[in-house]
């Protein structure tokens, strides 16, 4: 089985111009947890993930025990408001992981387990032109099970 057969082709992306409260209204309506960041129409150029803007509220754990501080939980999350107005193309990743619609099923999921994502965007001659997760796997294999049995 190939990336191209389980591949999600409805995509909601951002670009790095967009603001974080935009990208985030899409994320938490659509009940996903990470955007591909495009520019030029589809080339690819980041992911934008929840744990991605999370992150700036989060202080350096390092940073905390190296001065013994504890963390206030309380103005971590008064911050998150600062966090919503800035824009995607300062907290995305950008260096991403891709997937090509030819490549099998399973190595893309091993991909996915060794870097610990659970999602991977397919890119095919530098374009987006689709997205699978660990979801997308499971149901192919488990749909794949049950045709076989």
């Amino acid at each position: 089985m190939q990336v191209r057969e389980i591949m999600n082709t409805r995509l909601k992306t951002a670009t790095a111009d967009d603001l974080i409260k935009d990208i985030s209204t899409l994320m938490c309506l659509n009940k996903i947890s990470g955007v591909p960041v495009v520019e030029d129409g589809d080339r690819l150029i980041g992911v934008l993930s929840e744990k991605d803007i999370l992150h700036c509220v989060f202080p350096d754990a390092h940073e905390l025990f190296l001065n013994g501080e504890r963390p206030n939980y309380e103005r971590m999350e008064k911050e998150f408001r600062n966090v919503l107005n800035r824009k995607v193309g300062e907290l995305m990743t950008k260096v991403v992981s891709t997937v090509s619609p030819e490549m099998p099923v399973m190595k893309a999921a091993s991909m996915m387990w060794l870097k610990k994502i659970r999602r991977i965007p397919v890119v095919e001659e530098e374009r987006l032109v689709g997205i699978v997760s660990i979801g997308d796997v499971h149901r192919a294999l488990f749909q794949q099970h049950l045709v076989n049995d």
